[in-house]
């Protein structure tokens, strides 16, 4: 079962900042299928998303439009403790972690107002469903003030904020076709952000297939 951690490392710990939706959890895949059902279309029909905005992307009229389907799949669907894991995130995450990294999660799921408690329930049962070690798990906007030594986000205004505050090396962007203008350091796969916090940290982290099926 996932949970709060124990390891140390020798004295200091490096900690990393992990964002949720687009890099742990595949936000996009369900509720795509959610929004095509409430609009009785194949999934396919919608448009890839190839901005950050839902609206922009031709989901919806409005941003508006956007966050009162977000309440809905929130609160009366429960998709935060439904969504699928991104490929390898919990075996990369678990090795980090035993190597004494301190996984810290970053979010920001209470953008929704009056769904705060269904909001970080089911985020915690998201991360014990899928083995997603954790020791802190904040929710917050401004993620610049959290205090992180490494920032893993897919979110653009996210990472421009961080390394403007902090410098170009504390953010890595994760992968997504939305945030593909953005430049400076990447993570195609979560293999690329073990990778780096070895070389950050100098430890020899061995990533292990925990659950082979």
């Amino acid at each position: 079962m996932a949970g709060p951690q124990s390891n140390e490392t020798n004295g200091r710990e490096f900690t990393l900042g992990v964002d949720l939706d687009g890099v742990v959890a595949d936000y996009e895949g369900w509720f795509r299928n959610f929004v095509a059902e409430r609009k009785g279309i194949d999934p396919a029909e919608l448009p890839p998303v190839n901005q950050w905005s839902f609206a922009a992307n031709g989901w919806f009229d409005t941003d508006a439009d956007y966050l009162q389907a977000h309440r809905d799949a929130v609160n009366d669907h429960e998709m935060f403790a439904k969504l699928s894991p991104l490929a390898g995130v919990s075996d990369a995450l678990w090795a980090m972690s035993d190597a004494g990294i301190r996984i810290r999660i970053v979010t920001h799921r209470l953008v929704v107002n009056f769904i705060h408690a269904q909001a970080v329930r089911d985020t915690v049962s998201f991360l014990d469903t899928h083995d997603i070690p954790y020791r802190d798990i904040c929710f917050v906007k401004d993620k610049a003030d959290v205090g992180c030594d490494l920032y893993i986000d897919d979110a653009p205004h996210n990472i421009e904020a961080l390394r403007a505050k902090h410098g170009p090396s504390v953010a890595m962007v994760y992968d997504q076709a939305y945030n593909r203008h953005v430049p400076g350091l990447r993570a195609h796969h979560w293999g690329d952000v073990v990778a780096e916090v070895s070389l950050r940290t100098g430890l020899d982290i061995n990533v292990v297939e925990r659950n082979p099926s």
